[in-house]
């Protein structure tokens, strides 16, 4: 997968490149440049950034912001580019995308800086069975198991990018829920929305976002029938609350293909699609995805 999906013009973009180098790359005395361009809808909790490196002969390439390491891949010889989510629990301020290119026993480094405005989320008041709130003791040992079934779907993403084509939309409808939403459930505060929610009806066809494979396909607690595809290099999709699902884990599946279909199973107040993605463990707003990394039609 040398190619990818172009990044979106007229969103915020710049250009810092900062050089350190360790040894010399090429011919004798002949400096080796990284530069590396920021892109983003908006640089806020919440938002995807993708950051375009420019380093000559590098093999491998590897970026370090937030306390994370990102996996960068290779758009074509030469060029670079890698994903970094600013989740939504992200503190404002400013921080440094630490970038480093290695070519054999060379290494260059770069770096960009990102500042990481306030953001102010919502409020939402739900109504729901009594016992998706607080669940009774015998439910809890099944809670925790699911909880980290999907912590360790999400956080041990594969270390190949899966997908080639631009991301789509799971479903043809806008989404009528926002990312990073704070719910109260029958009056009791519970963890911020991370994800993004489509109210499409009951049986819509639910295709997958990006090529990947299938890690989860099953009946969880308070997602309902949910699957998750890894989608390689740390990026992870969650769609919840189907009706049926028409993958099973372990299969390969490409942009668009069909995964299952719009239910109300799990927490809900009734049918939609929830889709949540986490890159490198990072909450980010699906919406951000698309406006970055979406086909035309579905930004």
């Amino acid at each position: 997968m040398s190619s990818g999906p172009g990044i979106r013009r007229g969103l915020i973009a710049t250009v810092v490149g900062t050089v350190l180098l360790a040894g010399q790359a090429g011919q004798a005395g002949e400096a080796a440049a990284v530069s590396v361009e920021v892109a983003a809808r908006s640089v806020r909790p919440g938002e995807l950034v993708v950051l375009t490196i420019a380093a000559a002969a590098a093999t491998a390439v590897n970026v370090r912001v937030f306390g994370r390491m990102s996996a960068a891949y290779s758009l074509r010889p030469g060029t670079w580019q890698a994903l970094v989510g600013i989740d939504l629990d992200q503190k404002p301020g400013t921080y440094t995308a630490a970038v480093e290119a290695r070519a054999g026993t060379e290494i260059a480094r770069g770096s960009a800086r990102l500042s990481v405005r306030p953001r102010t989320f919502a409020t939402r008041t739900l109504h729901v069975d009594a016992e998706f709130v607080n669940p009774p003791d015998a439910l809890i040992a099944r809670i925790q198991a699911e909880a980290a079934l999907i912590r360790e779907a999400t956080t041990r993403s594969g270390s190949e990018r899966l997908w080639s084509s631009p991301f789509v939309r799971p479903v043809p409808d806008p989404a009528n829920s926002r990312f990073g939403t704070r719910s109260v459930f029958n009056g009791e505060a519970r963890r911020p929305h991370g994800g993004a929610d489509f109210l499409s009806a009951a049986g819509t066809v639910v295709h997958a976002p990006a090529g990947g494979r299938v890690v989860v396909a099953r009946e969880l607690f308070f997602t309902g029938n949910t699957v998750i595809i890894d989608h390689g290099l740390g990026v992870v999709s969650l769609l919840a609350h189907l009706s049926s699902m028409d993958v099973g884990e372990g299969e390969t599946v490409s942009a668009g293909d069909l995964v299952g279909r719009v239910g109300a199973t799990g927490r809900v107040t009734g049918p939609h699609l929830h889709w949540g993605i986490t890159v490198a463990g990072a909450r980010v707003d699906p919406l951000s995805v698309l406006a970055l990394l979406g086909s035309q039609r579905d930004k």
